[in-house]
């Protein structure tokens, strides 16, 4: 086994395909697999999986990759301390439902990251691909809630991709709908209240299942549905068509236009926000300074509420 093995299933892993890798490695593909293969042959496992789709991550290749990431990285801080190297790039993914304090927190990150080069994502992504992307290692970290109707389904997935749930906060359901609805001048609405108004939701792909709908009281039919990709269309839907949806009650506006309030809303249930990690990977300097500015950024923003 050799350092420059171990990078090659780094930047496999991070390309999901050996010619891009080998591409990006200024090597042959031919080369790239005939390492990685010499690899698994002595290891004695199976790192990746090669499918008509491209690369797959193996469950005992996503704990070598969590093994192997810490080995680079310690190198990399070696040859940073005792030589005249410029630091490697750095890289930090982070997958989240459409919440807007991660967001915040990933902005102030970037602010504050004084580095010449560096590589970071923010995806705010469907539920499956959050659970996905930090199990594939194709992110850091992930966002996303549990509550009592989903958290069975949810947190089997977690287990089966050896993945941990860590809670950033608990809170009591609202409404996220336009200043300017006749309902934003009450203390709370109900359900009863709402349902002359469009609900508006985030769509799941094709794991469209309740149990990972982001919003809660999935199951409740409505007269006046509409589905979106994202925030800002939700938010622009929300205003110009007086619709609502069903979120924590946090609400950046720094980053969210003033013109969207929220409202209690009157249910017997609870949301409980947090973020996922790899069980088999240690936590990036990135990723903990990433998780405080979180904490920091709920604060600040729950506050207001």
């Amino acid at each position: 086994m050799t350092l420059q093995q171990l990078k090659y299933v780094i930047e496999v892993s991070r390309s999901r395909s050996i010619s891009k890798a080998a591409q990006n490695l200024f090597i042959s593909q031919p080369s790239l697999s005939n390492a990685i293969k010499e690899l698994e042959n002595e290891l004695g496992i199976v790192i990746f999986l090669r499918t008509n789709k491209g690369i797959i991550l193996t469950t005992e290749g996503s704990e070598f990759l969590g093994y192997a990431r810490q080995v680079v990285e310690q190198v990399s801080l070696l040859e940073n301390r005792y030589s005249n190297t410029q630091p490697l790039q750095q890289h930090f993914s982070v997958s989240a439902q459409h919440y807007a304090f991660a967001v915040s927190a990933f902005v102030r990150l970037l602010k504050e990251y004084n580095q010449e080069e560096f590589e970071f994502t923010l995806k705010e992504t469907k539920t499956y691909e959050i659970i996905a992307d930090v199990k594939n290692l194709r992110s850091e970290i992930g966002i996303l809630y549990v509550n009592d109707f989903n958290k069975k389904v949810i947190y089997k997935f977690l287990e089966e991709g050896n993945l941990i749930f860590h809670q950033l906060f608990e809170a009591n359901p609202h409404v996220f709908i336009s200043a300017q609805n006749p309902l934003a001048k009450q203390d709370f609405v109900t359900l009863s209240d709402l349902m002359p108004y469009p609900y508006l939701s985030f769509e799941q792909g094709d794991y469209n299942s309740f149990y990972f709908s982001e919003e809660i009281l999935s199951t409740i039919s409505r007269p006046k549905n509409i589905t979106v990709s994202d925030r800002a269309t939700l938010f622009n839907l929300l205003i110009g068509l007086n619709g609502y949806t069903i979120s924590t009650g946090v609400i950046s506006h720094k980053l969210n236009s003033k013109d969207i309030v929220a409202i209690p809303l009157l249910v017997d249930e609870r949301i409980t926000v947090g973020y996922i990690t790899h069980k088999n990977v240690k936590n990036s300097p990135l990723a903990n300074i990433y998780i405080e500015y979180l904490k920091a950024s709920i604060e600040e923003e729950r506050s207001k509420v």
